[in-house]
């Protein structure tokens, strides 16, 4: 047995040493197992089946080159725990550092009561505007820009008439289909002018390739901008954002900015603390499908009425149309709790009002008599001032029967509009009847109905006045006293009446609107 063991090792040591060769330059070649036979490149002859002589190559080890990799930013495992450390982490804009940044920043840090208010009102929608950024590849700082337009106020108006936190011009919010009508306007709306808003800063970083410009646009202008950088140029000047001549109002914007920033990336160098903000979302966005009084919601979600408006605030009527506002946005914890309450509800109504278009051209008073409603009611859920007619086709709020069964329409949520004009105030004059005046022939002269002239002089409508007599008409205020000024000659009354006839019949002289081009308009406020 001992020397079969023998045999068969010195029978192995032969087939290894068989299988040993050595290259034309000496050196050996080494083996491994052969994958399958054939294979290009690689010897197959002589070898058993399945088998196949390794190529390696010759000589000694080379060094492999050297490689520069990129730089890649490290994302943290866990993400931040407030809003604050989130924003920092963005911050992607140009520095700016001139003596206007530290004149707001200490403006800013030695007023510690309106920085923590408008704090405090940005918590409720930071997280949302940061996640919007991120989604675009937008610089964070840009989530500061409402501190600088609004102070976080979604219901602030300028005295430009610029709305929201956002602060966007009529036209411009239109531009940005941003809805304005009897009902809402959503340059008030915390989703829709957030999206508006950063649609038009990324239209102009794409214009300017710049943040400082793209943010002196969107306070100044696009054209305002574009023309002070070819002005520049034409004179040889640089077309920075520091080297432009703009308004004092656009040299401070992009410094305010600039100081919140800094604020924020280091509150405790300016004895400034920021109000706790978590990192997640504050609202979720609930889906309404019937018109339903704001109060009503409010009280369905279990949240006071003023939080309710801060984050509803297009809402601005005492009602929410399904038809026009599908869906509200209330705080995270309260949304299954207001569909909940929805479901369980038991009253007889969702909605106290609803919507009605006048018919003709009427007082508020008139408007008012129609649905049980005082004026005053009226004219304040309605918003209509002073000596106001209410124009035929007009759109009004009104109350809500019980024989009103179907909510408010889509085409009248959405293009509802409230139109007025000033109500005339008539003033009894008497004027002198001329040589064969008639009924007819004053109430041409003085544009007025032939019938209502001759109830005032209890005659009949085909009634001739005697010359010299005195007719008692009806004019508006500014008539009736160039009537009364107008000199006792006939000619010279012949000439008044003629004119005074021309000044009753002209109408208010209206503002000529001039169609936008297809830019966005100017957001100067």
């Amino acid at each position: 047995m001992t020397h079969f063991l023998k045999s068969a090792a010195l029978l192995f040591c032969l087939v290894l040493v068989g299988c040993a060769s050595t290259t034309p330059s000496g050196q050996p070649d080494t083996y491994t197992l052969a994958t399958t036979p054939g294979a290009p490149g690689v010897r197959s002859d002589n070898n058993p089946p399945g088998l196949r002589n390794p190529v390696y190559p010759s000589g000694g080890l080379r060094a492999l080159p050297s490689l520069t990799l990129s730089s890649l930013p490290v994302h943290a495992l866990t993400p931040p725990a407030n809003m604050w450390d989130r924003i920092r982490l963005g911050f992607a804009m140009p520095e700016l550092d001139n003596d206007l940044v530290r004149d707001r920043e200490q403006w800013y840090a030695t007023r510690p009561d309106y920085v923590q208010r408008m704090t405090d009102r940005g918590g409720k929608y930071l997280f949302y505007i940061v996640e919007e950024l991120e989604r675009r590849g937008m610089p964070t700082e840009l989530a500061l820009l409402p501190f600088i337009e609004s102070a976080f106020n979604p219901q602030a108006v300028s005295s430009a008439r610029a709305a929201g936190m956002w602060q966007f011009m009529p036209a411009t919010g239109k531009y940005f289909e941003l809805k304005q009508n009897m009902f809402r306007d959503e340059r008030r709306d915390v989703l829709a002018s957030t999206r508006a808003a950063l649609d038009y800063l990324q239209r102009l970083y794409g214009m300017f390739g710049d943040w400082h410009l793209a943010l002196a646009a969107y306070n100044w202008g696009e054209g305002s901008v574009s023309r002070a950088i070819a002005k520049n140029k034409k004179l040889g000047l640089g077309t920075s954002y520091l080297d432009l001549k703009m308004p004092m109002e656009t040299q401070f914007y992009v410094p305010k900015l600039q100081a919140v920033k800094n604020i924020v990336a280091d509150p405790d160098k300016f004895n400034t603390r920021l109000p706790a903000i978590g990192n997640h979302p504050y609202f979720q966005t609930v889906e309404i499908r019937r018109d339903i009084d704001v109060a009503l919601a409010a009280k369905l979600a279990e949240v006071p009425l003023s939080d309710f408006r801060a984050l509803n605030p297009s809402a601005s009527k005492p009602v929410l149309l399904a038809a026009g506002t599908p869906t509200i946005l209330l705080p995270w914890d309260n949304a299954e709790v207001f569909q909940a309450n929805l479901e369980a509800y038991g009253g007889s109504g969702l909605a106290s009002w609803t919507a009605w278009i006048a018919p003709t051209t009427l007082k508020p008073a008139d408007a008012a008599s129609r649905f049980n409603m005082s004026e005053n009611e009226l004219r304040e859920v309605n918003n209509i001032k002073g000596r106001m007619l209410i124009r035929a086709g007009s759109t009004l709020l009104v109350r809500r029967d019980s024989s009103v069964l179907n909510d408010v329409s889509n085409h009248v949520a959405d293009n509802g509009q409230l139109s007025l004009a000033p109500e005339v105030v008539l003033r009894k004059t008497s004027v002198k009847a001329g040589k064969k005046d008639s009924v007819a022939s004053l109430a041409k002269r003085y544009g007025l109905n032939v019938a209502e002239v001759a109830r005032w002089n209890n005659v009949n409508a085909s009634a001739v006045f005697k010359a010299g007599q005195k007719v008692v008409v009806y004019l508006p205020a500014r008539a009736s006293r160039a009537v009364r000024a107008a000199p006792s000659s006939k000619a010279a009354h012949s000439s008044q009446s003629s004119n005074t006839k021309k000044a009753a019949k002209v109408p208010a002289r209206k503002k000529t609107v001039v169609a936008p081009k297809k830019t966005a308009p100017a957001k100067k406020k």
